[in-house]
C-alpha cells in the first residue's frame, strides 16, 4: 500500500508496539535504498547502514541501548528489524547527513506499510568497546559515529492519533 510522499509525511507515527512478523527482504531493501538516497553534504554519502534481522543480534543491540539508559527493558519495543545508521566523522555534515537518512528510512517504511521509530543512543552504543568490536566483526572500517537505530516491523494495532501541531512554530518573512 504505497502512498504519495506528502500523505506519508503527514500520517507517519512513531510505532512502539510490533507484531513478531519479520519485514520481508524485498521491503527492507526498498527502505534501506530510500535511506541511501537522502541528501548529503557535497554528495559525500557519509551514512552507513547496517540492517539487522538476526533475533540474537537485535536482542544484543537492544540490551546495549538499554544499558546506555541504565535500564533493563527493551528500548526497541519488540521490533524484529533494526537498521543502524552511522556516519563518517570525517565529513563535516556527518550528523545532518545521517539524520536525513533516518528520516528517509522512516518515511519509506511508513509508505510501504511498515512501522518505525527512531531510537536514540546509537552514538553511545558504538563509542563503547562492545560497539567497536561489533563493527569490526561486521567488517566496518573507519571512524563512524552512530546516528540512530531505526526500528522496523508491522505495527501491533493502530497508532495513536496525531497530536495537533503547536501554534507559533512558523514565521513567514515577506
Amino acid at each position: 500500500m504505497e502512498q504519495n510522499l506528502y500523505e506519508a509525511i503527514l500520517s507517519r507515527r512513531s510505532i512502539k508496539s510490533f507484531t513478531e512478523e519479520q519485514v520481508p527482504a524485498d521491503v527492507l531493501e526498498k527502505i534501506v535504498e530510500a535511506g541511501r538516497y537522502a541528501p548529503t553534504g557535497m554528495n559525500a554519502m557519509a551514512p552507513l547502514f547496517i540492517a539487522v534481522q538476526n533475533p540474537e543480534v537485535v536482542a544484543k543491540l537492544s540490551a546495549m541501548n538499554a544499558a546506555v539508559m541504565g535500564m533493563d527493558g527493551d528500548p526497541f519495543y519488540g521490533a524484529p528489524t533494526v537498521v543502524l545508521v552511522l556516519a563518517d566523522r570525517a565529513r563535516s555534515t556527518w550528523l545532518e547527513d545521517g539524520s536525513l537518512a533516518m528520516g528517509n528510512l522512516m518515511l519509506a517504511a511508513h509508505s510501504l506499510g511498515i512501522g518505525s521509530c527512531w531510537i536514540h543512543r546509537c552514538r553511545q552504543m558504538f563509542e563503547s568497546e562492545e560497539g567497536q568490536a561489533l563493527l569490526k566483526e561486521w567488517g566496518v572500517e573507519g571512524d563512524y559515529a552512530g546516528i540512530g537505530c531505526c526500528i522496523l516491523g508491522y505495527p501491533a494495532g493502530e497508532p495513536k492519533p496525531r497530536v495537533p501541531r503547536r501554534d507559533g512554530q512558523v514565521f513567514y518573512v515577506k
